[in-house]
């Protein structure tokens, strides 16, 4: 399916780029400080297990967090890969759903939340149209992709989207990301487009944003699966209540994480967040209807390095 046309995070990995941050004075004198200072170093260094942070350049340090997640990624996507075979070798249509969520670290952040009353019937739903006649994207191995990618304690910072693209091979399980190959949907060119303006990232020939999510960037849909073009026919049906859990998850066990909300759908989700341990960003949706009334300006990607940076924490090499 997209595994044998489109570049995964088995094919991902690749020398670290140039990391694109604010380059305002103060995201300077920032950096600077990270890099330099006592306490900026300790932070870091917890978080990528180095034990001479003095040493290191910010990409040095960088390239150390994204192969380590990096790692996990490859292990957890193979994981739900060989539990799909496995059911297709076993002459079974479908995996359940519970089976395709892998990563520990979620696992342990949300404690039996697929056995609550209202998962189940999501599972079994999700599961008898996996075994009908329309396709469901993404397909099952990626259902659950956002999770199993960027891992509970690495989250940084959480872009919510909506529906998975419904067209084929578009949805990967990561919100607005669509795998190479195919065409880049015009909300992501509008992303990139602000992306350039604000930190001057170049525009990337391709949409895939996995870099991105195994650096710590959630990239969570509301509703994680859907019929092929019938868009929010998957609504409605558990996964708001599972992804609100992810949310509120997030809100409550961690801090200094920074919510990008994108449009009315993702910012009616701030009621889920503690914005006095948490970072709100809002703006218009990215869509071709919307990014000229507040998105285009935004400069919510420098932004999101700024706190992160004054947090102590490495920021997010934003170029793909």
């Amino acid at each position: 399916m997209i595994m044998s046309s489109s570049k995964t995070l088995m094919e991902l990995f690749q020398p670290a780029k140039r990391l694109k941050v604010c380059e305002t004075p103060a995201s300077k004198n920032t950096i600077s400080s990270i890099c330099h200072s006592t306490t900026g170093d300790h932070n870091i260094a917890d978080r990528t297990g180095t034990d001479s942070p003095s040493t290191l350049t910010v990409e040095q340090k960088t390239r150390i967090e994204f192969n380590k997640s990096l790692a996990k990624s490859k292990r957890n996507l193979r994981i739900c890969t060989e539990r799909v075979s496995k059911s297709k070798a076993e002459g079974v249509d479908y995996v359940k759903l519970e089976d395709l969520l892998v990563e520990q670290t979620w696992l342990e952040a949300l404690p039996g939340e697929l056995q609550k009353p209202y998962a189940k019937s999501l599972c079994k739903f999700v599961e008898r149209e996996m075994h009908g006649s329309v396709p469901i994207y993404p397909p099952p191995h990626l259902i659950f992709n956002a999770l199993n990618t960027t891992p509970f304690d690495r989250v940084k910072a959480v872009i919510i989207g909506q529906d998975p693209y419904h067209g084929p091979g578009q949805a990967m399980g990561l919100s607005f990301s669509v795998p190479e190959g195919i065409k880049v949907p015009s909300s992501l060119v509008n992303i990139f487009k602000e992306l350039q303006k604000d930190l001057g990232c170049s525009v990337p020939s391709h949409g895939n944003l996995e870099r991105w999510a195994v650096q710590g960037v959630l990239l969570l849909n509301t509703v994680l699966t859907v019929r092929k073009h019938q868009v929010n026919s998957h609504a409605k049906k558990g996964w708001e209540p599972f992804t609100d859990a992810v949310i509120r998850t997030i809100s409550e066990k961690k801090s200094g994480v920074v919510f990008l909300l994108w449009g009315n759908s993702a910012q009616e989700k701030s009621k889920l967040i503690d914005q006095s341990k948490h970072h709100i960003l809002k703006a218009a949706h990215p869509s071709g209807l919307s990014a000229n009334r507040g998105f285009f300006g935004c400069r919510h990607f420098s932004q999101t390095n700024q706190i992160l940076e004054k947090l102590g924490i490495l920021p997010i090499d934003w170029q793909l």
